[in-house]
């Protein structure tokens, strides 16, 4: 809704040195010599889509189509959105952390302008070998993520610095095997170590309000350099806001600390969100999809129903302090719920009020 507001109260006339939308051919000519990867079909978030293969010029700085280019299609695809009804992916070109539309710029707009978070796509990104900085900054994030398999919510501003929890991340993995007694899983280490280590430690910062005093860095860099100094080099620094007492002198430690915490001590670490998907599917493979559905940890109840939808699905999620209760929710179903074949299309419902009787059965 907030964004809705936004883009409708805004200007109409642009105000901006440039009346439109970034060009795809220019910014690809800065990248010189590319490789292209084929991601298949992905959720892109809309504000990350800033420009348009051939069409740049028909749509303002906002993705807002000009004038001459308002037409009966693009009222019909803001009406089929709004109907709920089921449309093709869009086509991207990605170059780094930026989306091009090749195919699909009124669905863009449409989305845009009703207020939506985000889109599927089909997209190929273009990897660039020009050795800047940026570039390799985001080749060791790509990599990372690619390894580890976490979200997207680390952003680090230097290079190195992903290798660098890479390899925490692998100590933790051995870690785990030491105290189990059999192998872990380099991945479910990468989840243990963000959810245990990670968040609660930038949580720690944030709540310190530390970040305001490093405008040019982000939480993850202040994060790197507070346990690079304390669990590496043991350093004996003062961090104003009380870190250095916080903290344990080694990583597994910290966790341990952590994991014993009350829930009013950390309670965004432990409140869950709880949402229901209502589920269009391929009526002959139901009990398929009902069964894949039920197997998933997040799903707590699966419902096959009658009426415009096939099947209703509650899910309760555990809260990321780094990202909103809607990208968390988004984020399961795209890579857990849209994934299963069967599934033609979903819709999310997250409860505002909510009361429970407590010991009801139905």
């Amino acid at each position: 809704m907030i964004k809705f507001l936004k883009n409708f109260f805004s200007s109409k006339a642009d105000d901006d040195t440039k009346d439109h939308v970034s060009s795809f051919n220019e910014q690809q000519e800065k990248e010189e010599d590319v490789k292209f990867i084929d991601h298949g079909i992905k959720t892109i978030d809309l504000e990350k889509i800033i420009g348009s293969v051939g069409k740049y010029y028909d749509f303002d700085s906002h993705f807002r189509p000009k004038k001459h280019v308002l037409s009966k299609r693009f009222t019909d695809i803001k009406k089929a959105m709004r109907e709920g009804k089921s449309l093709p992916p869009i086509n991207l070109y990605q170059i780094r952390n930026d989306y091009f539309v090749l195919d699909g710029n009124h669905r863009v707009a449409a989305a845009k302008e009703l207020g939506q978070f985000d889109i599927q796509a089909k997209v190929i990104e273009l990897l660039s070998a020009k050795n800047t900085m940026e570039n390799l900054l985001y080749i060791e994030k790509k990599s990372f993520y690619e390894k580890t398999g976490l979200p997207e919510k680390i952003d680090l501003t230097e290079v190195g610095k992903y290798n660098y929890l890479e390899k925490q991340i692998k100590d933790h993995e051995n870690y785990l095997t030491k105290i189990s007694g059999k192998k872990s899983d380099f991945k479910k280490a990468a989840k243990d170590w963000y959810n245990t280590i990670y968040t609660p430690l930038t949580m720690i910062i944030n709540n310190g309000a530390l970040p305001k005093y490093f405008p040019k860095r982000n939480v993850a860099d202040l994060y790197t350099y507070i346990v690079y100094h304390h669990w590496e080099r043991t350093a004996n620094r003062r961090y104003g806001i009380g870190i250095d007492r916080l903290i344990p002198r080694s990583m597994e430690a910290f966790r341990t600390v952590m994991l014993e915490k009350s829930t009013p001590d950390y309670p965004e670490m432990k409140r869950t969100i709880t949402a229901f998907i209502m589920i269009n599917i391929n009526t002959s493979t139901e009990m398929k999809v009902i069964n894949k559905l039920f197997a998933l940890d997040e799903v707590q109840e699966v419902h096959s129903v009658h009426g415009a939808i096939d099947v209703l699905v509650k899910i309760v999620l555990k809260r990321d302090f780094l990202a909103s209760d809607a990208e968390i929710i988004a984020e399961f179903v795209d890579q857990q719920i849209r994934r299963i074949s069967g599934i033609n299309r979903t819709q999310t419902i997250i409860p505002g009020i909510s009361k429970v009787k407590e010991g009801f059965i139905y």
